[in-house]
Parts: C-alpha cells; sequence; structure tokens
C-alpha cells in the first residue's frame, strides 16, 4: 500500500491533489449527513435552534442572529489555503496538508452552489439540486487529474514534443468541443471536457438539450425536436435518481 502510494501519488506529483479530492469526498459526504439530520429534527418539529442551548453539536450556527452558512467557512478555507499556496509554495508534507484543507473548502463551498448561484435559500428545493450537480463534475473533474489527465488534454512531454503551434491547435480543438458541448445545454460535459477531452467530443456529437442555444438556433425538424425531448427525459430521470441519493429528497413546490 505504502509502495503504491509513493509510485503512483508522490513520485508523479498527484499528492495534494488525492488529498484534496479525499478530504473533498469525505467533507461532501458528512455535509450532507449533517444537513439531512438538521432537517429532519426540523421535520419532527424539534427546533433546532434550540439544541444551541443545551450544546448540542449537529444544529446550525448562528452568529449575532445571523445564520452562518457552511459555504462561508468554505470561502475561508479556499482563501487562507490559496493564499498559503502562492505566498509559501509548500512541499511535502505541507502540500498534502493544504490540499486537505482546500478539499474541505471546496466541498463546502460547492454544496451551496445553489446558494450563490440564486442568492437565495434554496438548499433543499429542486432549484438546490445544481448544488449536487456542481459537487459531482468538481469530484470528476479531480478524479480526472488525478489519474493523469491534464487542463486541455496537453502535458508536458506532449508540449516539448509538439512545439507551440501543435499545443496551440489542440487547445484551440478542445475549447471549441468543449463550446460546442456548452453550446447543446451540457455545461458538466463541456467543463469536463477541458479535462478530458473525449468527453467533449461525445457532448459536441450528441443531440443538443431542448431549449438550449444549439437546439434554438438549428433544430427546425419537429422529429429531431421530439428525440431531444424523449432523450432529455430518460436522462433527468436518473439524473434525479442520483441528486436523491446524495443530495435527499427536494421541497415539493408550494
Amino acid at each position: 500500500m505504502i509502495g503504491w502510494y509513493q509510485e503512483y501519488i508522490i513520485d508523479a506529483g498527484r499528492a495534494g491533489v488525492f488529498w484534496a479530492l479525499l478530504a473533498f469526498s469525505v467533507t461532501f459526504a458528512l455535509t450532507r449527513g449533517i444537513t439531512r439530520h438538521i432537517r429532519a429534527k426540523g421535520e419532527r418539529g424539534v427546533d433546532a435552534d434550540a439544541a444551541a442551548g443545551e450544546g448540542g453539536l449537529v444544529r446550525d450556527v448562528h452568529i449575532g442572529g445571523v445564520h452562518i452558512h457552511h459555504q462561508v467557512w468554505g470561502i475561508l478555507l479556499l482563501l487562507a489555503t490559496g493564499t498559503i499556496a502562492l505566498a509559501y509554495e509548500p512541499q511535502s508534507p505541507w502540500l498534502e496538508v493544504i490540499g486537505a484543507f482546500f478539499g474541505v473548502g471546496a466541498a463546502l463551498t460547492l454544496d451551496e452552489f445553489a446558494l450563490w448561484l440564486h442568492l437565495e435559500d434554496v438548499y433543499w428545493s429542486a432549484e438546490g439540486r445544481k448544488s449536487v450537480d456542481a459537487v459531482l463534475l468538481a469530484a470528476c473533474i479531480g478524479a480526472a487529474l488525478l489519474l493523469g489527465s491534464t487542463p486541455f488534454g496537453v502535458d508536458q512531454e506532449a508540449a516539448a514534443e509538439q512545439g507551440f503551434g501543435g499545443i496551440a491547435a489542440a487547445i484551440a480543438l478542445n475549447l471549441g468541443l468543449a463550446m460546442l458541448a456548452i453550446m447543446k445545454g451540457k455545461v458538466s460535459v463541456g467543463l469536463l471536457g477541458l479535462v478530458i477531452p473525449l468527453v467533449a467530443l461525445v457532448g459536441a456529437v450528441r443531440l443538443a438539450r431542448p431549449g438550449s442555444p444549439w437546439a434554438r438556433r438549428f433544430y427546425r425538424d419537429p422529429d429531431k425536436v421530439a428525440r431531444a425531448e424523449r432523450r432529455e427525459a430518460t436522462w433527468e430521470g436518473r439524473r434525479e435518481r442520483v441528486r436523491d441519493l446524495l443530495g435527499g429528497r427536494a421541497k415539493s413546490p408550494g
């Protein structure tokens, strides 16, 4: 086990990413577990705030009467770890420590992605599901980086062999595929495709999502629109099952 870690993580220069991804995953799981517990107490008619006076640990945090969302602590951690990394360029073992704290901060922040997107507390609503999507996307990108993928699909060895022209062409192609996927309404696929080019290619060649800029501009055939809507309904059902599993069931409107 130690030999594997030394060879594939430390020697490959991936220790920071490894600990960031590990801390990210654990923190997200713990955060969702805690928030579900607090929500369950509220649904049972238990005043979560009353637990504060009883020394309860699993409760909302209020300072000066203001509810402090956990994204606040995440943002502070991201700012702190980023500043330390830029100022001191830490080496092992501090690189791993900084990576872990960065992962914790990223999980706390992205778990409330929908809040800072909508500028209101939509954590348990349908809009709040965007937080789960953001966490899954970040985890996929982290996993891709851990497995050795690089932004735009270009690594240092390829850069040395191909020269500036080859690198520029590769980046332009990958960016073009990613932007096409995003235009087709597949934002997560496009962003992940910046790290894994094949993902962007798949998103670029498949049917666009209904209502996307690409569909509005190019889909005039009713049959193609109907096919896109059927495919979207199928994939949305699968996404909802994953969101229910990871984020809890959303609140019904009204």
